[in-house]
């Protein structure tokens, strides 16, 4: 069919769970402001990272030079979908989509983080931890062989979820 497979694939995990008023948390590759309506019309916010490349994103969050200074968000709504732009770093903006959040709070702190960045650090933590940990404690060894790799990635998966039940 014609929905895409990060999409497809979001719905198909989520599909127990909607209408039950649920959230999901997801990493940039899944997020889309179409996944994003589609959720929300089965009574599932989501939250998540969005690449800044994404063509239904305004100009302004493409934008690879920006006046933004570190710590300062910008705030975009537009139907029922939240973006924020949060620049963290001199060099690194982080752009979040949130059907979750109509009103964002800022926290009154010395970093100023938005309350969407806050609630994404905290339910990040199947997303982005598995992620991180593949790449600190991997076995992969470079190989041109690609039954190997798949091998060497489900041997890294089935380490950490070892870990995850011994812990």
């Amino acid at each position: 069919s014609n929905i895409p497979l990060s999409e497809f694939v979001v719905t198909k995990l989520a599909e127990p769970y909607l209408g039950c008023g649920r959230n999901i948390t997801t990493d940039n590759f899944f997020t889309s402001i179409s996944l994003a309506k589609k959720l929300l019309a089965k009574k599932t916010t989501l939250v998540g990272t969005i690449r800044a490349n994404r063509k239904e994103l305004p100009k302004i969050a493409k934008a690879k030079k920006d006046k933004m200074t570190q710590f300062s968000t910008k705030l975009y709504r537009s139907e029922n979908c939240t973006l924020t732009i949060y620049k963290s770093k001199p060099n690194k903006k982080v752009l979040l989509l949130s059907t979750k959040h109509k009103n964002i709070t800022i926290e009154k702190n010395k970093k100023l983080v938005p309350e969407t960045v806050t609630y994404y650090n905290s339910t990040k933590y199947g997303v982005d931890v598995l992620d991180q940990m593949a790449r600190k404690y991997s076995v992969k060894a470079s190989s041109r062989r690609w039954p190997l790799q798949v091998f060497y990635n489900i041997l890294d998966l089935a380490a950490i979820n070892a870990w995850i039940l011994y812990k």
